[in-house]
C-alpha cells in the first residue's frame, strides 16, 4: 500500500515529494515492515493479553505432562493472533500488493492460523486439552497445502496470475503431462549444478510435505516459554535473505542460484514476521504472560514452508530448522515405537523419557530456560550453516 501511495505522490510532484522514492527500495520497505510489526506487537500486546484473560482463554495443561508446567495452567493462550495481526498489517502496508508470492504466503499463513484458532477454541472453550481431532486438523491442512502446492507448481515459472492460469490450462490440455515447468527442480545445497527434476506430481507432493510438515513441526516445538518463536524469527530472517537473492537477477546469477522474479518481495513478509515474532517474545519470554497456541504455531510453520518452496530451498529449510525437524521426528519415533512394542510385547515402551524432544531434556533435569536458550543457540548455528550455502557451492 505504501509503495503505491509513494509512487502516486511522487508522480504528482516529483521535485518536492521526490524523497518518497526511498519507499520504493525493497530493503527500506523490509526495514519498515519489521519496525511496523514490532511496534504493533508492543502496543497491542498488553491489550490482547487483557482481552484473552477477560475471556478466560487459559491454556489447559495435560496432567500426564511435566509436573512443573502445572503452574502454567490458566495462562492465556491464542496469543498467536497478535503475531498474525502484526504480520498482516505490516505486510499489507509495505509489500508490493501486486506480487503473487506475497499473497500466496499470506493466505497460507492465515489459512493455517484459522485451523489453529479452531483447535485452540476447542481447547479453551470446551476445556479439552487434546483440541481438534487429529484427522480433522490434518484434512484441513491437506486442503490448504495441496491448493498452495498446485498453484506454486506453475506460478514459480511465470510472472503473473494470467500466465499461471494459461500454463495450468496447457498442462490440463496435455493430459496432465508429468513434465515440470522451469525453476521447480529440487536444489541440493553445497553443490553448484546439482538439481533433480520432480515433475508436476513430484513437486506437488514435495511442496505439500514441506508446508504441512513445517506447520506441524513448529507446533510440536511450541511447548516451552519462548522456545518456538525465536527459531521462527531466525529461520524466517535467513529465508528472507534467500528470497532477496533469488529475486535479484544480478545476485542470483553471481551466486549460481535460480532467478525467480518476484521472490525478493518476500523479504518484506519475512521482515514483518521477524518483527512480529520479537514483539511476541517480549510477552512470551519466561515466565510467559501469553502462549502462542496453535493459531500462531501452525501459521508460522506453514509460512516458513511456503517461503522455502518458493525460493527453492526446501533442503536448506530442513538444515536451518533442524530443531523443528528433531522435535517432529522425536514425536513420530516415540509414537511408532510405543505402538510397535505394545503389539509385540503387550506393553508400550518409549525411546524418550517424554516427547516432543524438549520435554525429554526437562525430564533429564534441564531447567526450562536451559532447554530454550540451548535450542536457540543450536538454531543460530544451523542458520549460519544454511546461509553458508549462499557461497559454498
Amino acid at each position: 500500500m505504501m509503495l503505491w501511495l509513494s509512487q502516486w505522490l511522487v508522480s504528482l510532484d516529483p521535485e518536492d515529494l521526490g524523497f518518497l522514492r526511498v519507499f520504493q527500495y525493497l530493503t527500506m520497505r523490509a526495514v519498515m515492515g519489521a519496525m511496523t510489526a514490532l511496534v504493533i506487537g508492543w502496543v497491542a500486546g498488553p491489550k490482547v493479553i487483557r482481552y484473552l484473560v477477560s475471556l478466560k482463554i487459559g491454556q489447559p495443561v495435560r496432567e500426564y505432562g511435566v509436573q512443573t508446567h502445572l503452574a502454567k495452567s490458566g495462562t492465556p493462550t491464542m496469543g498467536g493472533v497478535l503475531i498474525l495481526i502484526s504480520i498482516a498489517i505490516s505486510t499489507l502496508l509495505w509489500a508490493d500488493l501486486s506480487n503473487r508470492f506475497v499473497w500466496i504466503v499470506l493466505l497460507v499463513t492465515l489459512g493455517f492460523g484459522a485451523i489453529g484458532w479452531a483447535d485452540d477454541w476447542r481447547k479453551v472453550v470446551n476445556k479439552d486439552p487434546e483440541g481438534m481431532p487429529s484427522r480433522q486438523k490434518f484434512m484441513l491442512q491437506t486442503i490448504i497445502g495441496l491448493v498452495a502446492a498446485l498453484y506454486l507448481a506453475f506460478s514459480i515459472s511465470e510472472v503473473d496470475n494470467w500466465r499461471v492460469l494459461a500454463l495450468f490450462g496447457d498442462w490440463v490440455r496435455s493430459g496432465f503431462s508429468p513434465e515440470t515447468p522451469l525453476n521447480t527442480q529440487l536444489t541440493v545445497p553445497f553443490f553448484k549444478n546439482v538439481a533433480y527434476p520432480l515433475g508436476v506430481l513430484g513437486f506437488v507432493i514435495l511442496t505439500f510435505l514441506v508446508i504441512v510438515g513445517s506447520s506441524n513441526a513448529v507446533n510440536f516445538t511450541d511447548g516451552l516459554d519462548g522456545l518456538a518463536i525465536m527459531p521462527v524469527v531466525m529461520v524466517g530472517s535467513a529465508l528472507g535473505i534467500f528470497a532477496y537473492v533469488t529475486g535479484n537477477a544480478v545476485y542470483s546469477r553471481y551466486l549460481l542460484f535460480q532467478h525467480i522474479p518476484g521472490t525478493g518481495e518476500l523479504l518484506v513478509f519475512c521482515a514483518a514476521m521477524a518483527g512480529a515474532g520479537l514483539a511476541f517474545l517480549w510477552f512470551n519470554a519466561h515466565p510467559a504472560q501469553v502462549f502462542m497456541g496453535d493459531v500462531g504455531a501452525l501459521a508460522l510453520g506453514g509460512a516458513l514452508g511456503t517461503i522455502a518452496v518458493i525460493v527453492r530451498q526446501e533442503l536448506v529449510l530442513a538444515i536451518m530448522g533442524g530443531i523443528f525437524v528433531a522435535e517432529a521426528v522425536s514425536v513420530m519415533l516415540q509414537v511408532t515405537w510405543f505402538k510397535y512394542t505394545r503389539r509385540r510385547y503387550g506393553e508400550g515402551r518409549r525411546l524418550f523419557l517424554m516427547a516432543p524432544l524438549h520435554h525429554h531434556f526437562e525430564k533429564k533435569g534441564w531447567r526450562e530456560t536451559q532447554v530454550v536458550v540451548r535450542f536457540w543457540i543450536i538454531t543460530m548455528f544451523l542458520c549460519l550453516i544454511g546461509l553458508s550455502t549462499l557461497k559454498l557451492r
